[in-house]
């Protein structure tokens, strides 16, 4: 692994993971029960992991977590879960059952937080609800994050990112105009989830910090992609003030579009800021624009795309991708190449900033992912390990637990492991 994020070298065989590094991360001491599937909760304890915390993820012990066969694969082996499960020790436990119910409370009496995704009700079914995970360590944080949230009409609801994604109000906005709304090709609301959830755990730790007693996170997918989209229930409640679909451009402000170069690339050229707008317009030959009265706002020049749209693509289009974008920079106006994966891995920015980084993974090799979400300059986070083979790390979190050899045989004959 390289780079000023990374804390680890190789990993080593499946039996065990490699030891954190030199450095260990703020987090570190930090104990985290993973008992998610797919992606917010699991993604949010990734995102503690990255920065030391000591991460188990718990899974069923006939239906591993989904995500591992999500996407494509490489000899039969989930790419994404390479993503999504590292800094993660792995262990099989079957919570329905009396030992793994047991067994569950022990690890939570040792454990600083739990984050589950189980629909409203089905811990409780299991006896291990917050009364009795409160009971085994009245310190414990558990992260309960779900679609609809713990309580309400649809709580019972079975529902994922894309349920939030419509109902958010995102899809309602995102499209051309005339078209169909458009859902996003990966898990947006997901993802804004999981960051929520990361900073509803660290905020919960801090109240425990200070009161001594844990609490629980109620955590409802659909509402963090709500905030994500800005002041719209403002704007309806004061003005009755409904968005529409407008494509690529934006209703507070223009020139803010994709333009095509003559050599095929797309470009994305933004212009929140008025003074932006006037390089813009000057760079490509139209500087009387900037003297129009409706110039002088965002929403004016966004009454006027059509006007700064012909203006700006048209000088786009007669000149390539490169040539376009130094001009842009050296007039101090803001553009960007549209990229794919290919030109992300590429581009020397990233490369600078180690974006995507390299990690030593002993299934696959020399494996390339995205690196930790932001650097320290003194507790920096990393990579220690990619995801690891399902229940890889059983024995070892049970034995350190103080299960002897016959107490997980016998779990495994009840079929709880």
């Amino acid at each position: 692994m390289t780079g000023p994020r990374t804390e680890a070298g190789p990993g080593s065989g499946p039996a065990a993971p490699p030891d954190a590094g030199p450095g260990p991360g703020p987090l570190a001491g930090l104990r985290v029960l993973d008992l998610a599937t797919l992606f917010a909760g699991p993604l949010a304890a990734t995102l503690l992991g990255d920065f030391g915390a000591e991460v188990v993820k718990v899974e069923h012990p006939d239906r591993p977590d989904p995500s591992r066969d999500h996407g494509p694969a490489k000899d039969g082996i989930g790419l994404w879960w390479k993503l999504l499960g590292r800094n993660k020790r792995t262990m099989t436990l079957d919570l329905s059952t009396p030992g793994g119910r047991d067994t569950l409370l022990r690890l939570a009496a040792d454990a600083d937080v739990v984050i589950e995704n189980f629909r409203p009700g089905t811990l409780e079914k299991w006896g291990l609800g917050w009364p009795e995970l409160s009971a085994a360590n009245p310190r414990l944080v558990l992260a309960r994050v779900t679609a609809f949230g713990q309580q309400g009409p649809y709580a019972h609801r079975p529902g994922f990112g894309t349920l939030a994604e419509a109902m958010s109000g995102f899809a309602a906005i995102t499209g051309e105009p005339g078209g169909p709304p458009t859902l996003p090709p990966f898990g947006l609301a997901d993802s804004i989830a999981a960051l929520t959830t990361a900073y509803a755990v660290m905020t919960a730790l801090a109240g425990r910090d200070r009161t001594g007693r844990g609490q629980v996170v109620d955590l409802a997918i659909i509402e963090p992609i709500l905030t994500v989209l800005g002041p719209h229930p403002l704007w309806y409640d004061q003005l009755g003030y409904v968005q529409r679909r407008t494509g690529n451009r934006s209703v507070n402000n223009a020139p803010r579009n994709t333009y095509r170069s003559a050599d095929g690339h797309w470009l994305a050229v933004s212009a929140s800021a008025r003074s932006v707008a006037e390089r813009v317009v000057r760079l490509v030959g139209r500087p009387e624009l900037a003297d129009e009265p409706w110039f002088a706002t965002g929403a004016g020049r966004a009454e006027h795309a059509d006007v700064l749209d012909g203006a700006v693509g048209g000088w786009i289009a007669l000149r390539k991708a490169d040539e376009a974008v130094a001009a842009f920079e050296a007039a101090e106006a803001a553009v960007a190449r549209v990229y794919d994966v290919r030109d992300v891995m590429a581009d020397p920015q990233f490369a600078a900033l180690d974006t995507v980084t390299e990690v030593a993974d002993p299934e696959l090799g020399p494996i390339r992912m995205q690196n930790v979400l932001f650097r320290l300059s003194a507790t920096p986070g990393g990579i220690r390990w990619a995801g690891r083979p399902h229940g890889a790390d059983t024995d070892e979190v049970l034995t350190e637990l103080g299960l002897t050899r016959d107490e997980i045989a016998a779990l495994r004959t009840e079929g709880a492991l």
